[in-house]
């Protein structure tokens, strides 16, 4: 082999190693507790075979908002914290038109994508900053900040706010 071939594997090798250490540094890591989130559909960074799942410790380590609203289910204002379903999305890299909502008891909704950049919509994992318990609409619920402008006060909003959240399709 002469020089200038092996020369050329070499910088061949280093290409390829930088280019696997880039791939890796920016993918999903696998979920390591239990997987709360199912994305699946148009999502690029996956870290299954066919989603990108998320268990609560991912969710938490993304930025974290917090507002406290009145809503339909509660008598009183609630706090809900979690992270805005954007960077949910953004951390998957997930791009699409309309999100499908699946909860546990198999209520479904759809939800405009544009609702995400309108709206500062979390994905509550705490109510009243305590983890949300499945008897009590948790692990994850998808909030609107409904007092923050009227036209959230709506049945139209109130319907797209699934608790009980399981999965993502993203269309």
């Amino acid at each position: 082999m002469s020089l200038f071939t092996k020369s050329r594997l070499v910088q061949f090798a280093t290409a390829a190693l930088l280019m696997v250490c880039v791939v890796s540094a920016s993918a999903l890591p696998p979920a390591e507790g239990r997987a709360i989130l199912t994305l699946s559909g148009r999502v690029a960074d996956k870290n299954t075979a066919n989603a990108a799942v998320f268990d609560l410790d991912m969710l938490e380590k993304l930025p974290q908002r917090s507002f406290t609203t009145l809503t339909p289910w509660y008598q009183q204002p609630v706090k809900f914290t979690g992270p805005l379903l954007r960077d949910v999305l953004a951390a998957a890299k997930a791009t699409g038109t309309v999100l499908k909502a699946v909860a546990l008891n198999d209520y479904q909704t759809s939800i405009p994508m544009d609702d995400l950049t309108k709206h500062d919509v979390i994905l509550a994992h705490r109510m009243n900053d305590a983890l949300i318990p499945v008897q009590s609409k948790g692990p994850l619920f998808i909030v609107y900040p409904y007092d923050s402008k009227k036209e959230l006060q709506s049945s139209v909003y109130y319907e797209r706010s699934a608790w009980q959240l399981k999965s993502l399709a993203v269309e």
